[in-house]
């Protein structure tokens, strides 16, 4: 498809005298468990070098996580993606995808990056042995804290926490618990959810039995299924505190009357999306409602662009660990033309990303990063309400 190389144009430039860029994609519309394809021995050799740098996308346009995609660029299937010769593999969105595709991207010599993975299992040095993944989405971990800590700033004490039983969703309600718990909070219930159930009426049921004054649910697009449950027992939005995470902070004016989400909090990372920035994103796709993880994909690409040049190959096993090295400890810059002029000059850099803090440490993993804590209005999306950094 061309939406990646649309992307391209509209966010920047990324080509060298010396090293030229290509994109590339498939139109097929993958949801968020179909991200991931079947095998394929043609792609099982390591690659080398050819002088382009190719960067394929591998993020949904349908399903689960739909709203993430327009935002990254969307996407095509792994074995697609390797046959055509692609360096980097941006993708994929759910963690839960990343983790199955991981093996055959890394196992190729191919380079995976995700704007949007934050389970903390990827800083398992047995997930990625290789040492070829890497994500500007910071690890649930300081997510996690983030809102516990506004449950508990906020005066909650009673939480209950309703979560899709995945990777993704078991390790973030953990880390939240965990949080809640230090803070000197009691989490009263933790129910695991099958986000394919044809409802949650016993999670829900179970929630409401366990009387909390606030709720954390972390999901997807299931949201606009269990909200109108939550309503249905009286424990919806008007009558108990609500947080969403990252993966259901969505634009909900289309899916629920004018209201339904009005005080319910949200955090989601990434640092503010300055106006400039979400202009070039919108004349990318003027179509686009939730801008959530674009910065992050924008950044993926241009450290890999970045990082490339630095090693004067699109190799992908070689220029892998300047990945780390162009994020940090070096003069800053902030835009690639800057940071690439700067790296011709044999000048260590330390990229400045649109998402925030991009320092990668050596799991491939930000150490640093920024989550954002917003509140939906009366129209059923949400409006910032501060942005807290800390190190992972």
């Amino acid at each position: 498809m061309i939406r990646p190389t649309r992307a391209w144009r509209t966010a920047a430039v990324l080509a060298t005298a010396s090293l030229a860029l290509t994109a590339c994609g498939s139109g097929s519309d993958s949801d968020s468990a179909s991200e991931s394809s079947s095998s394929s021995s043609s792609s099982a050799a390591a690659k080398k070098g050819d002088g382009t740098l190719t960067i394929g996308t591998l993020l949904p346009q349908t399903g689960d996580l739909a709203f993430l995609g327009p935002p990254e660029f969307a996407g095509a299937q792994t074995d697609k993606l390797l046959d055509a010769n692609a360096d980097v593999v941006l993708g994929a969105a759910s963690s839960s995808v990343s983790l199955s595709v991981i093996d055959k991207i890394t196992g190729a010599g191919v380079v995976q990056f995700s704007p949007a993975n934050t389970s903390p299992t990827f800083d398992d040095a047995k997930t990625d042995p290789k040492n070829l993944y890497f994500r500007t989405a910071p690890s649930d971990v300081l997510q996690g804290a983030v809102m516990a800590n506004t449950i508990i700033e906020d005066g909650k004490n009673n939480v209950a926490i309703l979560a899709r039983q995945d990777s993704y969703g078991e390790l973030l309600a953990g880390q939240i618990d965990k949080g809640i718990k230090a803070g000197g909070g009691d989490v009263v219930t933790k129910q695991l959810y099958s986000a394919d159930a044809t409802n949650y009426t016993a999670e829900i049921n179970k929630v409401a039995a366990s009387k909390p004054d606030a709720i954390v649910l972390v999901g997807f697009d299931e949201t606009k299924k269990i909200i109108p449950g939550l309503i249905a027992k009286g424990i919806g939005p008007k009558d108990q505190q609500i947080y969403f995470v990252d993966g259901n902070a969505a634009d909900y004016s289309a899916d629920f009357k004018k209201g339904t989400l009005t005080g319910v909090k949200a955090t989601y990372p990434g640092a503010e999306l300055t106006s400039d920035f979400k202009a070039r994103m919108s004349k990318t796709d003027p179509k686009l409602r939730d801008f959530t993880y674009g910065p992050e994909s924008y950044d993926a690409a241009v450290l890999s662009a970045l990082a490339a040049i630095q090693a004067k190959t699109d190799d992908p096993t070689t220029f892998a660990p300047d990945i780390i090295t162009v994020s940090e400890g070096g003069t800053e810059c902030s835009t690639f033309k800057q940071c690439a002029d700067l790296l011709k000059k044999g000048t260590d850099i330390d990229y400045q990303g649109v998402s925030g803090p991009v320092d990668m440490g050596k799991t491939g993993s930000p150490t640093k990063a920024t989550i954002g804590i917003f509140e939906y209005e009366p129209t059923n999306m949400y409006k910032s309400v501060k942005y807290v950094t800390g190190v992972i």
